[in-house]
């Protein structure tokens, strides 16, 4: 992910995929889940982030945890005005770094209780100014995932999953490697305190003042990026929060203060690790967050060449896509790479149309596209051309020819055309009952054909 790897100075091993996240999660300050089966080391490496930190830390089972082990005990101060809490060792009162481990397994009132602690610092409405770093930790929820049963381990309620910013997923044996196997295995180290000699204390507080520095002004592109991700996926159903929108700039922020520069796959990653949906026994594609990365880095991040042809792709109808062809193309190269794209992406009849249109006014120079692409234009366009006359269709081989069954739905079509457009239409018809490349819409796709026609008409020779 762009870092050497710091964990394992600390004794932590399986977590250097994920490493850039995690101390991206130390920078903001921001609440971090880890999600993944027992035994996977997710309180050890939070235990050990707080000994390198040299926080003062506390670590709470949130299946066993009370509420008066939080705040102590309750007793009016000396004039009756108000209410103290007598404190203990173990109270949050004076924590730099909280650990709810188990928080999947605590009663919902609990979670309730826990839900202004990890988002505001606060407990029963008093706030908690030394508190820094609030981390929880479960078993992924529902049953027999992993080959365990945690049917203890119940779904966060979709409010409290949001306010955490990252959620890491802790590996499970099989995917470690056989060396990180080996680091898990040796005994040699077990007790030991987590001590880098301060070295990841030190960076972490130069990332925490470039991140404030940089925060004042977010740079625009992390700010577009989350803004265009957020939008695809709740564009595919995928509702994705608002304050998640602020919480992954924030992450792309930092993360890539630690990675050293703005790199694509720092992005895509902390993208993963900012859904919640995971804490809640949701689900989300892995292709659904591709094709959200995708879009917004290409809307975003791309420049020159590569960001017009992006530009052309997000256009939906054909006319569009041909008139930024035909108005603001940068280069041959460019047009060529944007027609070829559009011939191999777009549905069949979508691409034959396209190609229908322009083909002619390609042949003749008229598109600013290379011989390569012209070349494509009439792979598709010249069977189109040589469609004539009648199209029977015969069912079964015991039927006499009869007409195809789209025919009376194109007809529909081309009985209010006339001339040379009545003419093309009838030829891409033909074209499709005869390849078997039905279009689901038939008159809006000849009317994007023609739309394309008349946009090259000065073009064309008449």
């Amino acid at each position: 992910m762009g870092t050497a790897s710091r964990l394992p100075l600390l004794g932590v091993y399986g977590f250097d995929r994920v490493e850039t996240v995690i101390l991206a999660a130390l920078v903001t300050e921001d609440p971090m889940l880890l999600i993944g089966p027992s035994g996977t080391g997710k309180t050890f490496l939070l235990n050990s982030l707080s000994e390198a930190l040299g926080l003062s830390h506390r670590h709470y089972n949130a299946s066993l945890i009370s509420f008066d082990d939080l705040v102590g005990f309750p007793f009016p101060d000396a004039e009756r005005s108000t209410v103290r809490f007598l404190e203990t060792p173990a109270t949050v009162w004076g924590a730099e770094s909280v650990l709810i481990d188990e928080i999947s397994r605590c009663k919902p009132e609990h979670q309730n209780r826990l839900f202004s602690l990890i988002h505001e610092r606060r407990l029963q409405g008093l706030p908690l100014p030394k508190l820094r770093f609030r981390w929880a930790a479960m078993n992924p929820c529902g049953a027999d995932q992993g080959g365990d049963d945690y049917i203890g381990s119940e779904p966060l309620d979709p409010a409290l999953a949001d306010r955490f910013a990252l959620f890491v997923d802790a590996l499970d044996w099989d995917a470690l490697t056989s060396e990180e196997k080996l680091r898990v295995s040796d005994p040699s180290g077990e007790g030991a305190l987590s001590d880098d000699g301060g070295r990841l204390r030190t960076e972490v507080e130069a990332w925490r003042a470039e991140f404030l520095r940089q925060l004042a002004r977010c740079p625009a592109e992390f700010v577009s990026y989350s803004t265009a991700a957020v939008s695809v996926l709740n564009g595919a159903r995928v509702r994705v929060s608002p304050r998640r929108s602020r919480l992954l700039s924030r992450s792309l922020l930092a993360a890539s203060i630690v990675a050293g520069g703005r790199s694509e796959a720092v992005f895509e990653h902390v993208l993963r690790c900012s859904l919640p949906h995971a804490a809640w026994g949701g689900e989300i594609s892995a292709e659904a967050v591709a094709a959200a990365h995708r879009s917004a880095w290409d809307s975003c991040m791309l420049t020159g060449d590569r960001r017009w042809v992006h530009l052309f792709h997000l256009e939906k109808a054909l006319p569009a896509k041909l008139k930024l062809l035909l108005g603001s193309c940068p280069g041959p190269d460019a047009g060529t790479q944007a027609v070829e794209q559009l011939l191999a992406s777009e549905p069949k009849p979508r691409s034959a149309a396209f190609a229908l249109a322009v083909y002619p006014a390609a042949v003749k120079g008229g598109l600013p596209i290379g011989a390569e692409g012209v070349n494509d234009l009439g792979k598709l366009a010249s069977p189109i051309l040589t469609v004539d006359g009648k199209v029977t269709w015969q069912e079964r081989l015991s039927d006499k020819d009869t007409k195809h069954p789209e025919f009376a739905r194109y007809a529909k079509v081309l009985s209010p055309l006339s001339g040379g457009r009545r003419e093309r239409a009838k030829q891409f018809f033909n074209w499709c009952l005869a390849s078997g490349t039905i279009p689901d819409d038939p008159a809006g796709l000849e009317g994007e054909m023609n739309a394309c026609v008349e946009l090259l008409r000065p073009a064309r020779a008449e």
